[in-house]
């Protein structure tokens, strides 16, 4: 047995030294899992981008630079950690929705220079290296978000000519054509999409300008055509981008008049819940974040609300 005299000294040890250390830690603790890691910047620094990922590269696709709307493609190869420059879009879009379908790459939708919403569809071919037109979306918007459910692309909310839309419109690029399904319950813009196992989910937003940040999730079940409610997003928050991970949406950044947003929180759909993880090193808004090799890739955006540009690139590894 311990001398009591002893287990005296252990006992003010623990309280006057370890325990303040623990609770020093405790925030640190708090603040989530995952790692973040920087890698070779984007060489056009912009905002308001749009990216996905073909055949193991990540696109970087248009936005707004420093001299206003571009138009450029850059490639990111994780292997090599280097950038390549490919064909611009055939006309400078920003706030566009993307998304991929049998390693062809869409770019749906945006603003133009004007700030005029458009509902021009663009189709990229990597293996040409060039872009070809295809039957226009229904409806012209902007800031709006893209999903893919069985090979066709879900294109939800975003802004049009009259304001925040629920809008939702679906290509399929084996027909090139449009169709309309249910609309969100919730008109909003600037939000992020997630799809698992063959349901899409509409995550945060905003309504009327990032003054008024909402936290709805919306679940879109395909086989139904129907939407329902699910746990929100535990920080309100839009201009925001999200990536699926392993059955997993994470959702990254965005802005408020405050300022941006640092938040890296994941929802777990099958368990209807929110986890925070490690938030990024550099907080943003109109980034876009790829999934690839059990990572994800957080590109571009503006450190500033409003029109800021930043060239970062930094990858997320959970734990």
């Amino acid at each position: 047995m311990i001398d009591p005299q002893k287990r005296q000294k252990i006992k003010k040890v623990v309280i006057y030294y370890l325990l303040p250390f623990t609770l020093y830690l405790l925030p640190f603790a708090a603040a989530g899992e995952g790692r973040w890691e920087k890698k070779a910047p984007l060489p056009t620094p912009r905002t308001e981008v749009a990216a996905a990922a073909i055949n193991g590269k990540i696109y970087v696709i248009g936005g707004l630079g420093s001299r206003g709307t571009t138009g450029v493609v850059e490639v990111y190869d994780p292997a090599t950690d280097k950038w390549q420059r490919k064909a611009p879009l055939p006309v400078p879009l920003h706030h566009v929705g993307i998304g991929v379908v049998q390693g062809k790459l869409y770019v749906i939708g945006g603003f133009k220079e004007d700030w005029k919403p458009v509902n021009t569809n663009w189709m990229y071919d990597p293996s040409l290296d060039k872009w070809e037109a295809k039957a226009p979306m229904p409806t012209a918007r902007g800031a709006l978000s893209v999903g893919v459910i069985a090979d066709k692309l879900h294109a939800v909310g975003g802004v049009g000519s009259e304001g925040d839309l629920a809008t939702h419109e679906v290509y399929d690029p084996s027909k090139d054509a449009w169709e309309s399904r249910k609309p969100m319950p919730t008109a909003r813009d600037h939000l992020a999409v997630g799809v698992v196992k063959n349901k899409l989910y509409a995550i945060g937003g905003r309504v009327s300008g990032y003054a008024h940040n909402i936290s709805t999730n919306e679940e879109y079940d395909l086989a139904t055509d129907t939407w329902s409610t699910k746990a929100p997003l535990p920080t309100a928050r839009s201009g925001i981008a999200g990536a699926v991970l392993n059955d997993k949406i994470y959702v990254f950044g965005g802005e408020a008049p405050s300022g941006t947003f640092n938040q890296n929180e994941a929802y777990d759909p099958l368990k209807d819940q929110w986890t925070s993880l490690a938030p990024m090193p550099t907080p943003r808004h109109g980034l876009g974040a790829v999934a690839i090799n059990g990572q994800i890739y957080v590109l571009g955006g503006g450190t500033r609300p409003g029109a800021h540009v930043s060239d970062l690139n930094e990858v997320f590894r959970p734990e």
